[in-house]
């Protein structure tokens, strides 16, 4: 996780999601990478970190988002859960200008021009 203060966190279940949202969003977010499962130990560690953050959950629309998604309603309950379109199903292959969208639409800037190629 990043040292430096930044107060918007985004939970994301793979690297491939996380490349992808990285080059879509235009401010300072830390993009965190749960990889399909996470532990008690490293969910206890984001607890402590994620306290005094805005927290947005962006998983796939499966089941195995979806049990993510049960576990950080419960886990962080102040968070905010972002949510692509079910036909795309997967973070990682929804079209950039989808995502910008919803991102977008949870006040995280995002650069422009992936707005524009929808």
């Amino acid at each position: 996780m990043n040292e430096s203060y930044v107060d918007k966190v985004l939970i994301v279940e793979g690297k491939s999601d996380k490349n992808k949202v990285r080059k879509i969003v235009k401010e300072p977010v830390e993009i965190i990478c749960t990889n399909g499962t996470i532990s008690h130990t490293k969910l206890d560690e984001w607890i402590d970190f994620l306290d005094d953050k805005d927290v947005y959950i962006l998983v796939d629309a499966d089941e195995a988002g979806e049990r993510l998604r049960k576990l950080f309603k419960r886990e962080f309950p102040n968070a905010e859960h972002l949510y692509i379109d079910r036909m795309y199903r997967e973070v990682a292959t929804a079209p950039v200008h989808h995502l910008a969208t919803v991102l977008l639409g949870a006040n995280i800037d995002v650069h422009t021009e992936f707005l524009e190629m929808g």
